[in-house]
């Protein structure tokens, strides 16, 4: 079965092209539940429900699970709770 750390490296290859940091870093993935060596449930959030990236996003998203042999795979987006920044992550963002 995939690690979890590897799904998590791949995720920190994703980058969020307005603000250029990965995904995993910026706290827009909530939950990774692997169901089994073939299935996958990925439940993320975008910056806004109207991020002009989003669709693109999660196509990246869909593109990596499907690289480590995930045959079925399910990405949620939920804006329940809507994306907020860290502390830290304002912090490197300077705001």
């Amino acid at each position: 079965m995939i690690a979890r750390d590897t799904i998590i490296a791949e995720f920190k290859t994703i980058f969020d092209p307005e603000i250029n940091l990965d995904i995993w870093t910026m706290g827009l993935i909530y939950e990774i539940n692997i169901k089994n060596e073939n299935e996958i449930h990925i439940l993320m959030t975008y910056t806004t429900p109207m991020c002009p990236f989003g669709a693109q996003i999660k196509q990246q998203v869909a593109e990596k699970l499907t690289d480590l042999n995930f045959k079925k795979i399910d990405i949620e987006i939920t804006f329940n709770p809507p994306w907020k920044p860290s502390d830290d992550l304002r912090i490197m963002l300077g705001i």
